[in-house]
């Protein structure tokens, strides 16, 4: 349970969300500020890694097919590979190729070891 204080606090920052509309009733995707900071990653690297949390929801692995995250971010397929590798080979996620037609599945890895390497 948050302390008043922290909720006092929260209420002094210089940002404020009001209501909920049609877009906002779909949800919200958490992405962690290390991700979000990083200069070690590309946007879409960084976008890709958001989309995979918002298929992944309480879990830590998702399985969206490569076709659906290029349709939601409107980029092509082989796009989508070049930052699904680049996440890969940083350690933020590992791919799991299941074959036969099947979506890959995805383990996102929330970890500070990725943004302490670089810093």
């Amino acid at each position: 349970m948050q302390r008043l204080g922290e909720i006092a606090a929260f209420k002094d920052r210089n940002l404020r969300l009001r209501g909920a509309d049609i877009a906002t009733q779909r949800g919200w995707t958490g992405v962690p500020n290390f991700i979000l900071e990083s200069e070690n990653i590309s946007i879409g690297a960084k976008l890709t890694y958001a989309m995979l949390l918002k298929y992944a929801r309480e879990l830590d692995e998702c399985f969206p097919g490569q076709d659906r995250l290029a349709a939601d971010m409107g980029t092509s397929r082989q796009s989508i590979n070049t930052y699904i590798k680049e996440l890969s080979e940083v350690d933020l996620i590992t791919v799991q190729r299941r074959g036969q037609g099947r979506p890959n599945l995805y383990t996102i890895h929330l970890k500070a070891s990725f943004w302490r390497k670089r810093h």
